[in-house]
């Protein structure tokens, strides 16, 4: 499951072809239970987390790269930086994320000035992390982050794909 795990957030990181920046394909969604007062909650406690993935030809396992451990490294980060610290025993949320990789989801492309547009793959990753109401169960935040995925990614372009992924999902968690 590591393996996988690893692959599919490498592929969230990796560098799109057309892109002009390293994070310019990386696309961010959030959504909150309006009622809810984040700055409330004081503790959380991590749930677990899992991996989709759809690689047959195997190519992606970068070697000596731990994204699980990552992805919650940043995670711990930003929910700390908003004055909350883990508690496995009265935890206020429960935290889990999991991160999936489609290496053959194609997409249509059209050349300049053309009107019939030809498929082409585009491998795909993504990464939801979940905030959940520890006494109601409820989910009471979700952010996701999508991008295209590229083969042979280095360890320091995964840690800044996945950092400005994380980054921007907390950045939309409300007060």
């Amino acid at each position: 499951m590591k393996k996988h795990l690893i692959a599919l957030v490498t592929s969230l990181l990796l560098i799109s072809g057309c892109a002009t920046s390293v994070t310019s394909d990386i696309k961010i969604e959030t959504e909150a239970v309006t009622t809810v007062k984040f700055s409330n909650y004081k503790t959380y406690t991590w749930l677990g987390s899992a991996a989709i993935l759809y690689d047959p030809n195997g190519k992606w396992e970068p070697p000596g790269f731990d994204a699980d451990a990552e992805i919650k490294f940043l995670i711990d980060r930003e929910l700390r930086q908003r004055g909350m610290v883990e508690d496995p025993i009265n935890p206020g949320l429960i935290v889990v994320f999991a991160a999936g990789i489609d290496m053959t989801a194609v997409r249509k492309e059209i050349k300049s000035g053309g009107k019939i547009g030809a498929l082409i793959n585009v491998p795909e990753g993504a990464l939801t992390v979940a905030l959940i109401d520890a006494t109601t169960g409820v989910a009471v935040w979700a952010g996701l982050a999508t991008a295209d995925v590229r083969q042979s990614p280095d360890q320091e372009m995964i840690k800044k794909r996945l950092d400005y992924a994380v980054s921007s999902m907390f950045n939309k968690l409300p007060e």
